[in-house]
């Protein structure tokens, strides 16, 4: 697969890095209005009792018609200190937590203005680990909406089904409590699985 067009994502869910590996590069919309209630500043993580959703404050310096690369990190609720004091508790158990601790808690400790800077080298990092290699690049300009296999803009969203049909199963930490929880955040696949979450991305299946 070539290229393809996907929104910025705070600790995207599993299918998002299904598509990354897929591809040879991946083209970040950064021009878009930027929508709520989406994966933009959003993940979900596997805690004791069951899902949790963390939003990252934000602040929208031109109201409703901001764009997603003029959206600003809204430093209240000492966000960062909750986020990983939630990630931690969620995941402390998983056999590979301490492996990948010291990479990702410094997100936490360091302060970020926009949101797309912060998102992006998060997701560098998390390339990084897992061993995926696809360029990153942004667009230029909003690139309009089309119904190729390779827009993925609007389709990963916490309101659509995922664009994966098969979530292979694997162990998680409060699977006993709750069950299986398909495309959480690409962290509950890192920590629960290490350096098999890349092998584990090879065996997903497009629906």
């Amino acid at each position: 697969m070539p290229c393809t067009l996907l929104s910025t994502s705070y600790l995207p869910p599993i299918e998002y890095f299904y598509h990354i590996n897929k591809s040879d590069s991946i083209l970040i919309e950064q021009f878009e209005t930027f929508k709520k209630q989406s994966y933009r500043n959003r993940c979900i993580i596997y805690t004791e009792k069951g899902e949790m959703s963390l939003s990252i404050p934000v602040n929208k310096p031109n109201g409703n018609h901001t764009k997603t690369n003029e959206i600003e990190i809204a430093e209240i609720d000492n966000w960062q200190k909750n986020h990983w004091k939630a990630i931690q508790s969620a995941y402390q158990a998983s056999p590979f937590f301490l492996y990948y601790k010291d990479d990702l808690e410094i997100f936490y400790t360091r302060k970020y203005n926009k949101l797309i800077d912060f998102n992006t080298k998060l997701l560098i990092t998390l390339n990084e680990l897992i061993g995926i290699e696809a360029e990153i690049v942004f667009t230029n300009d909003f690139i309009k909406p089309n119904n190729t296999g390779t827009d993925l803009r609007f389709k990963i969203s916490p309101k659509e089904k995922p664009t994966i049909s098969t979530f292979p199963h694997y162990t998680q930490v409060f699977s006993e409590r709750h069950g299986f929880i398909k495309n959480l955040s690409i962290i509950d696949l890192l920590f629960n699985m290490g350096p098999e979450t890349l092998s584990y991305l090879k065996d997903m299946e497009l629906e």
